[in-house]
């Protein structure tokens, strides 16, 4: 009988795998691979993305607004922080003028802004001196406190003045003389209708600070107050013929004075 010998491996020989009888007749295996949750990749647009996305259309809306307009690159728009008057006044603080003093800033100086006033408060009206510098068709309001004429309509000398004492008149409706009404009556009615004449007065200064206080796109500021010593206003002052005739009849419609202040507001 035959024998067969076998070698017993050396304890320092390394053993052989055995072989996969499976990775012969299977298909190769598929691997995948599975990310951290923090590395995955995200596909939502980052911050970084969305500024890059302003500036680009930023850039591009400067661009086709050079082009037509062929000298803004705004589109025409000027934002009054941009505006170096504006800038200087704000560093500089509000200013204090007697009315001496604002009266030098008339236009006529080439070195000073040109500034009216209105109810004691100054505003610089700079950007338009086609209408408040010398040879304007406002110029009468530059350099003073004219805030009886804007409410009033009255642009000569003696309403050039910021006194409002009897402005309210010109909303009183007049008297009818034919009315036959008890004393009592009408007390009550004059008493009524003067807090309303005097509302409408103080309406009209506030439309008008309106414009000069960053109105006209900002081109129009404040910049302080007139500083008058307590000096008074003098004697009281009637209503001028235009303010007189402007007066309705008490039971016709519409307010007193109103064709004034209509015309006043052309300045706007």
């Amino acid at each position: 009988m035959a024998s067969t010998l076998r070698a017993r491996p050396s304890a320092n020989q390394p053993q052989q795998p055995a072989p996969d009888d499976s990775s012969s007749t299977s298909e190769p295996r598929e691997y995948e691979v599975t990310l951290d949750p923090n590395e995955r990749i995200s596909r939502q647009p980052s911050f970084l993305d969305l500024v890059r996305l302003l500036l680009g259309l930023l850039l591009l809306s400067a661009t086709l607004s050079y082009f037509v307009t062929s000298s803004s690159l705004t589109w025409g728009y000027r934002p009054a922080w941009s505006r170096p008057a504006r800038i200087r006044a704000w560093l500089r603080g509000p200013i204090t003028l007697t009315p001496q003093q604002l009266s030098l800033y008339n236009g006529t100086s080439p070195t000073l802004p040109i500034y009216l006033a209105l109810n004691g408060s100054i505003y610089d009206v700079s950007a338009s001196p086609h209408l408040y510098g010398p040879g304007g068709a406002y110029a009468f309001f530059a350099g003073r406190d004219a805030t009886r004429a804007f409410v009033t309509g009255c642009f000569d000398t003696e309403n050039l003045t910021g006194d409002l004492r009897g402005a309210e008149e010109m909303f009183l409706p007049l008297d009818d003389p034919a009315e036959v009404v008890a004393e009592k009556v009408k007390k009550v009615r004059r008493e009524r209708e003067g807090r309303e004449a005097r509302r409408l007065v103080v309406e009209a200064v506030r439309g008008w600070e309106g414009l000069f206080d960053g109105g006209k796109g900002g081109r129009y500021f404040w910049v302080g107050w007139v500083d008058r010593g307590g000096e008074g206003w003098g004697p009281r002052k009637g209503l001028c013929k235009r303010a007189r005739e402007g007066r309705r009849r008490r039971g016709e419609g519409g307010e007193g004075g109103d064709d004034g202040v209509r015309r006043a507001e052309d300045v706007r």
